[in-house]
């Protein structure tokens, strides 16, 4: 039996319900990512350490992050996807609560790094819970819920815990967020899936289709494209979030309010993206050429930023317009990885691809931060232009999965 006539032996509240829990859990993954930023000031003023030493604390939980990724994928696809998952909830729990209790900074550090462990589990985990036991006609669909999940919950995380902070300080705001990840470990534990027979027999049976095994698997043109595909796309996002306020003020002169409303703008319509976009992979199989589309659409957009002085109404459109196409891709990112990869090997696949993610939240501050500094703010608009396109490659001349046997 192929894998796409099992997962369609899954009952359709089962699977909706299994979107639903792992997409929470998407969403605290990227609670947690957001959560020391917008407690920063509040952290520093109590330990009395610089900006230097409290990015050590976001250096620390991103290389755990990165380095580990890759591991825990092999792990999901050897020990089940959901025990790992609710590891990391927990594991991330563990490590807030401990920052919040313990009066030291350096213990703060060694959590955070505690909680990239915790981290490397959520995309390889995620993934291989949606893949496995979601209908193919369903899985488009899935993804963008999912990642639309992870981009609400960093939306969601500044606000609220910035409103615990006022009633508890940023410790009580730590062991709040710790709680939200505890709540959600109890309900993956409570979760009954009964599809999940067919879920091991097919990770168990990923030797017989003749595909390769671990690292030779991972370090195939068609997943090292994807990889490339994701760090490609992590660069041109970050150098957009990140560089686009100061940018345009440098560039324009575009006050600082205007061009926050660009980015939010950016931020809003790529999430509404997300949304149509997994509304359109129901209807095609010609992934690629979708997320060729929008890419081409991100850089002749960002291109026009680059070029022309826009005022405010056309700025947040334009902005809004390169947010729309960038999210409309994110869906048939996730179909383009799940097409080449084997049965039973989406844990480390996936968890190997989007270490792209951290790669390129690594590279983009030396590449837009680099640009900043020389006084060249339409570098970064053309930057984030010429990526996008370049991005087209990664889709336009990916080899199949007959690649990988």
């Amino acid at each position: 039996m192929s894998q796409t006539a099992e997962v369609l032996t899954a009952s359709r509240p089962s699977y909706v319900r299994l979107v639903g829990v792992v997409s929470v859990a998407h969403f605290v993954s990227h609670y947690y990512i957001i959560l020391l930023a917008p407690l920063m000031p509040f952290v520093r003023a109590e330990y009395g350490v610089s900006y230097t030493e409290i990015g050590l604390a976001f250096a620390a939980f991103n290389i755990v992050s990165a380095v580990g990724q890759t591991p825990a994928g092999f792990l999901v696809d050897r020990v089940g996807a959901r025990a790992l998952l609710v590891a990391g909830l927990l594991t991330g729990a563990a490590a807030l609560i401990a920052a919040g209790l313990i009066d030291s900074f350096w213990v703060m550090v060694a959590m955070f790094a505690i909680a990239g462990v915790g981290n490397t589990v959520y995309h390889p985990a995620d993934y291989a819970l949606l893949s496995q036991h979601v209908p193919s006609n369903r899985i488009g669909q899935a993804f963008s819920v999912h990642t639309f999940a992870g981009m609400l919950g960093s939306a969601v995380a500044p606000v609220s815990l910035l409103v615990m902070q006022s009633q508890w300080g940023w410790r009580g705001a730590f062991i709040g967020a710790a709680v939200l990840g505890i709540a959600v470990a109890a309900v993956l534990v409570a979760f009954r899936d009964p599809s999940h027979v067919q879920s091991k027999s097919a990770a168990g049976r990923s030797g017989s289709d003749n595909a390769p095994a671990g690292w030779r698997l991972l370090m195939s043109a068609p997943i090292l494209l994807n990889l490339v595909f994701f760090a490609v796309l992590a660069i041109t996002s970050a150098g957009l979030y990140n560089y686009s306020v100061v940018a345009l003020g440098a560039l324009y002169g575009t006050p600082v309010t205007t061009a926050n409303a660009a980015l939010t703008g950016n931020l809003m319509w790529s999430a509404i993206g997300v949304l149509l976009g997994g509304l359109l992979v129901g209807r095609t199989t010609r992934h690629g050429l979708v997320a060729a589309i929008g890419l081409a659409a991100m850089g002749v957009f960002t291109a026009l930023i680059a070029e022309f002085d826009f005022g405010t109404v056309a700025l947040i459109g334009v902005m809004s317009l390169v947010g729309l196409s960038s999210g409309i891709i994110m869906p048939s990112r996730d179909m383009i990885v799940r097409a080449v990869t084997p049965p039973g090997s989406f844990g480390k696949v996936f968890g190997f691809v989007t270490t792209g993610f951290n790669i390129g939240g690594i590279v983009a501050p030396l590449i837009f931060g680099t640009i900043m500094d020389h006084g060249n703010p339409r570098l970064v608009f053309l930057a984030v232009a010429a990526l996008s396109l370049l991005a087209i490659l990664t889709v336009a001349t990916r080899p199949g999965r007959r690649g990988l046997i």
